[in-house]
C-alpha cells in the first residue's frame, strides 16, 4: 500500500480540504488501539470537524481511494494515468472488446491483482507486448484487475495471479496461456496464433507482405518486354485473393504501374525514400507498417 498511498497523496493539492497520512501502528500502539486497529493495512476516514473515524472498506487501488475521497470531500481529483497500449478492461468493456470482438480478432488477456508481485514484474513486459502489436487490428492485448472485477475472474476460473488467457479468433471459450513470460515468448506465441510477423520492437520482418506467386510475377515483369501481359496476369490473380493477401497483391499491382509510368529507376529511389522515412522519429506505427510493406514488395522488383 505504500506506493498506492503515495500516489493518492500526490493527487491532492495543498489547497484541497484533504489530508492523506500514514501511521506506524507498531510504534504508536496507543493510537492504533484507540481506533480499534486489528490488522494491517487498516484505512480510516476522518470527516471534517470530527475526531471519530469511519472504516474505509473500498477498493485498494489508488483510483478507488481517490474516488472515495472525492465523494466525501467534494473534490474532483483524478489519478494521472500513465500512457499504456494495454486495454485495461472492466466487466462492461470486456463484453464489448473481448466477447464482442470480430471473427478475425485474437485476444490475449491477463487477469491480475494490484498487490501481486509477479503481476508487477510482468507489467513492463506486457506493456512492451501491447506496444509491439498496437497497430495490428486483429490482435488485442488486454488486462483485467480480477480483484476489482471478481465476476470475470470467476467466469474464467482464475485461481492465481497473473493468469493469462488466449481467446482465439472466432472462438467463445479461451485457452490457458502456459508459455514463457519473456517478451520473446509472448511475441512468438501471438505471431503463430494470429499469423502476424511482429518483432519484439513492433517492427515487421523483411518478408512481411511478400507472396511467392507474385514474387515470380515481379521477376518476370522486370525481365520481359511484355509488361502489359504480366500486369494483367497480376491484376487477375489479385482479384481471386481475399483478406490480407488481397491487400498485399494489390501493392504488387501498384508497384508494376508505378514502374511503367516512372521507369525502372523508380524501384531503388523509392526504396531509399521509404528507408529514410522508417529511420525518422515520430512516425506513427500504422505508417511504419505501410512503409515497410511497400518497401518489402518493391524489393521483389530489384
Amino acid at each position: 500500500m505504500v506506493p498506492t498511498m503515495e500516489e493518492v497523496g500526490k493527487t491532492f493539492k495543498s489547497g484541497d480540504p484533504v489530508v492523506v497520512a500514514k501511521l506506524d501502528a507498531t510504534a504508536h500502539g496507543d493510537v492504533a488501539s484507540r481506533f480499534d486497529v486489528k490488522g494491517y493495512p487498516t484505512i480510516k476516514w476522518f470527516p471534517a470537524g470530527s475526531s471519530e473515524a469511519e472504516d474505509y472498506e473500498g477498493g485498494r487501488e489508488a483510483g478507488d481511494i481517490v474516488e472515495f475521497i472525492n465523494s466525501k470531500a467534494g473534490t474532483r481529483r483524478r489519478i494521472a494515468q500513465e500512457p499504456t497500449a494495454v486495454e485495461h478492461l472492466t466487466t462492461s468493456s470486456f463484453k464489448t472488446i473481448v466477447e464482442g470482438r470480430t471473427s478475425t480478432q485474437h485476444a490475449l488477456v491477463e487477469f491480475y491483482a494490484p498487490w501481486c508481485g509477479h503481476c508487477k514484474n510482468l507489467k513492463p513486459v506486457y506493456e512492451k507486448l501491447a506496444q509491439a502489436f498496437q497497430s495490428e487490428n486483429d490482435v488485442i492485448v488486454a488486462a483485467v484487475d480480477a480483484t476489482a472485477h471478481r465476476p470475470l475472474g470467476d467466469q474464467f476460473d482464475v485461481k492465481g495471479f497473473p493468469t493469462i488467457k488466449y481467446f482465439p479468433a472466432g472462438a467463445t471459450e479461451p485457452e490457458d496461456y502456459n508459455g514463457g513470460r519473456d517478451l520473446k515468448d509472448f511475441v512468438a506465441f501471438l505471431n503463430e496464433a494470429a499469423g502476424t510477423s511482429r518483432s519484439e520492437d513492433g517492427s515487421l520482418g523483411a518478408d512481411y507482405g511478400r507472396l511467392a506467386d507474385f514474387d515470380e510475377l515481379a521477376t518476370v515483369f522486370v525481365s520481359t518486354e511484355d509488361t502489359a501481359d504480366v500486369l494483367k496476369r497480376a491484376e487477375e490473380a489479385a482479384e481471386e485473393l481475399e483478406g490480407k493477401a488481397a491487400g498485399f497483391a494489390k501493392h504488387y499491382v501498384k508497384s508494376m504501374k508505378k514502374i511503367l509510368s516512372k521507369g525502372g529507376e523508380y524501384v531503388d529511389k523509392e526504396i531509399a525514400r521509404l528507408t529514410k522515412l522508417l529511420e525518422g522519429a515520430g512516425v506513427k506505427p500504422e505508417r511504419k507498417d505501410l512503409f515497410t510493406l511497400r518497401k518489402n514488395i518493391l524489393g521483389a522488383f530489384q
